[in-house]
């Protein structure tokens, strides 16, 4: 006969032969006991007291203890107590005389399977004991499954965000077919932020948070109109205030969406903010502005001077871009994000975005 066995963690455990531990001061009693597991195809080991069980199952853990209550140096309550602290995963049968029934049903309360009451018939420790063995199994299975259903859960919810975030990015996508100028424009300030974000050594929770508000930060101007969008020349002022309106237009479309993407929301909202809080739309100056919109502000930046626009014409090298941005730090860009956005240029990744995504780069360093 075999049993689920100890297997050292939480999941399903590991077939063993079935192995007991009898514990009780009266010799007599626990060789009746010893002798009667064995019969059954147990594995047996025995203890005269509390201290001497906790010792042998140091060395060697069994899914079946069988104490007695009143014992020397260590009593049956306060060995219960032990198991279930150290030992979770073992059943215990409690022995107790008749007159401390009552006292083996709040053992019950404390963790143990089940009770015998002395003196007991062979037949009634088989049922018993198949009882606990049987309850241990089932808490067991029980645990397994809750685990393995965690697991599934966290991957389908994973999978059902992936499929949402995909939409999400492909509504912003569908703005560059309202303004061919800037095709591309969303995923490579996506990526740009990221190489700018982990030379940051911002955590990777961050950095992903930052890359999905990257490519969803011009969400908004799908309320931009597109004679504005598109406008060959430089823009008035109304009409300027009028694409300006993107960033919260962006915030309040995607704020019921991304409950759970506070940074992402951040960079939707500030990516236009200036850290003189000259920017717009609510003025944030220095700190002020979160971290992960100062990223994907010089990553924006970045990619429109990179890129030929329709209010500019001529693409600016790497070198005139760099230069821009360096020349503007403490005003309109953080200096740390444009010093990151230096060293990911060094290291080759900004251009390398450039390279993948349908963008030349004129002049490198």
């Amino acid at each position: 006969m075999t049993v689920l066995g100890l297997d050292g963690d939480n999941s399903a455990a590991l077939v063993q032969p079935l192995s007991c531990l009898v514990v009780d001061d009266e010799p007599r009693l626990r060789q009746v006991l010893l002798h009667l597991m064995r019969s059954d195809g147990f594995t047996c080991l025995e203890a005269s007291n509390g201290v001497e069980a906790i010792e042998l199952l140091e060395r060697q853990p069994v899914p079946l203890v069988m104490s007695d209550m009143r014992m020397p140096r260590m009593d049956g309550i306060e060995l219960l107590r032990t198991l279930r602290q150290r030992w979770p995963d073992t059943a215990v049968v409690m022995i107790t005389a008749v007159a401390d029934v009552e006292v083996a049903v709040s053992c019950l309360a404390l963790g143990a399977m089940d009770y015998l009451t002395k003196p007991f018939h062979l037949e009634e420790v088989r049922a018993r004991v198949s009882q606990a063995l049987e309850k241990r199994r089932l808490v067991l299975e029980n645990r397994d499954y809750q685990q393995h259903l965690e697991k599934r859960v966290a991957k389908q919810a994973s999978r059902i965000e992936e499929v949402f975030l995909a939409g999400i990015q492909a509504l912003a996508d569908s703005l560059e077919v309202k303004d061919s100028y800037t095709r591309g424009h969303s995923v490579r300030v996506s990526r740009y932020s990221s190489a700018i974000a982990r030379a940051l050594n911002l955590d990777p929770e961050m950095v992903r948070q930052i890359e999905l508000g990257g490519h969803l930060h011009d969400i908004g101007k799908i309320g931009v109109r597109e004679a504005v969008l598109n406008k060959p020349g430089k823009l008035t002022d109304a009409e300027y205030q009028h694409i300006m309106t993107h960033p919260v237009t962006g915030w309040r479309i995607l704020s019921p969406l991304l409950a759970e993407a506070s940074i992402a929301l951040n960079v939707v909202r500030s990516h236009h903010e200036r850290v003189d809080g000259k920017g717009v739309p609510d003025g944030l100056k220095g700190d002020q502005i979160p971290l992960e919109a100062r990223v994907v502000a010089v990553a924006d930046a970045y990619d429109a001077m990179m890129s030929v626009r329709p209010y500019r014409g001529a693409q600016m090298t790497l070198d005139e871009v760099l230069r821009e941005l360096t020349d503007n730090r403490g005003a309109q860009f953080d200096g740390r994000v444009v010093e990151a956005t230096l060293e990911a240029v060094r290291r080759g990744e900004m251009q390398l975005i450039s390279r993948s995504i349908g963008q030349q780069v004129p002049v490198s360093l």
